[in-house]
């Protein structure tokens, strides 16, 4: 299965690998001032324990997160990552200690926390997104690195191997190509009407470019135009979106995290003006668009954090971990949104969904 989805992933890619190990060029969203703890983490900002693991031993552990923004996907990652912890004996506030830190999708608090963190002593460390996992591995060595809600990994340089990663870096992508093109198939054959797929995009962010270059290759086989509206931080959200109105038919996303933080104002322009609105995570779909086909992101963290309890109770190490993918893809609806958006919810469309009791939002 990874090697398939690499072939293809690899195809579709190419063009872009230039952009490999230069992170995200422009994150958008608010910068905090410096980059510190979350008021919700209990480590403190100087942890004791070494990156050698002595506290390890003690049955101790801290471990240091980056996270590059909150957003729901994003932070039902991280509450999936400490319950696999936890239900393996590693507890906050008991033998676990947490340095969470955001960097509020700013690009020079991002590095600076993978530095803070490089310079700390931790037992473990956890990049959520692109970004943060990029900057880990490009600036933590001397501990295991682990990623999640990564689209690419092998584009991005984060690893160069997903079957035998090598160094201190292994993780988890959050991106199976054929559920883009699940999405764009379900959109050819049941919107007849819709000719143009209106993306909401920020080029800065790599995952977004590969994410929506697959979208475009796969609508286009439909003869289904994708357009774009470029932006660089959260506040230009709306105006693009609402820019797509009467250019497109239809309104998609990827795991954009400069558009995901502001996803409110896209599912606000969409209800407005009754377009069908497609996103890449279960969680927007949740929030108020109509459809996806995906997981649940806080099963995905959960993977990476049994990751994690076997490198800190079992002593395996991150290079010879495969990194993982979603396998279990499914189509997600949720019918109050498609009402609101002027769709009507066939019984062909139900009927594409495989867990209906969990995957049909009322």
């Amino acid at each position: 299965m990874k090697k398939k989805w690499l072939s293809t992933l690899m195809v579709a890619t190419a063009t872009l690998v230039a952009l490999a190990g230069c992170g995200s060029k422009n994150e958008g969203g608010k910068a905090s001032e410096t980059p510190s703890a979350s008021p919700s983490s209990s480590a403190s900002a100087s942890p004791s324990a070494s990156a050698s693991g002595s506290n390890a031993e003690a049955g101790n552990y801290t471990i240091a997160i980056s996270q590059i923004v909150e957003h729901p996907s994003l932070d039902a990652t991280r509450e999936g990552f400490l319950a696999a912890l936890k239900d393996a004996g590693i507890t906050e506030g008991d033998n676990l200690k947490v340095d969470l830190n955001v960097a509020q999708g700013d690009s020079t608090n991002n590095l600076s926390i993978a530095q803070k963190i490089a310079s700390g002593k931790y037992n473990l460390a956890l990049g959520i997104a692109t970004p943060s996992a990029l900057a880990l591995a490009q600036n933590v060595k001397d501990i295991p690195v682990l990623f999640a809600a990564v689209t690419d990994p092998l584009a991005t340089n984060i690893v160069t191997n997903l079957e035998k990663p090598g160094g201190n870096v292994s993780g988890a992508s959050d991106t199976n190509p054929e559920a883009i093109v699940q999405l764009m198939d379900f959109i050819a054959s049941n919107f007849p009407n819709v000719k143009s797929v209106g993306i909401v995009i920020n080029e800065g962010e790599e995952n977004a470019v590969i994410m929506a270059k697959k979208a475009e290759e796969a609508l286009a086989s439909h003869e289904i135009k994708l357009v774009r509206a470029a932006v660089s931080n959260t506040s230009e959200v709306k105006q693009a979106a609402e820019s797509l109105v009467g250019r497109a038919d239809a309104l998609y996303i990827t795991l954009d995290n400069t558009v995901v933080s502001a996803v409110d104002t896209i599912i606000q322009v969409a209800n407005d003006n009754k377009l069908p609105f497609f996103s890449s995570d279960r969680d927007t779909v949740e929030k108020g668009a109509f459809a996806t086909v995906g997981f649940k992101y806080f099963d995905h963290g959960y993977q990476v954090g049994q990751m994690a309890v076997e490198i800190l109770k079992n002593g395996k190490l991150p290079a010879d971990m495969a990194v993982t993918m979603p396998d279990k893809l499914d189509l997600i609806l949720n019918l109050k949104a498609g009402e609101a958006q002027g769709v009507t919810v066939t019984d062909a469309m139900k009927d594409k969904v495989k867990d209906k009791e969990n995957n049909i939002i009322q």
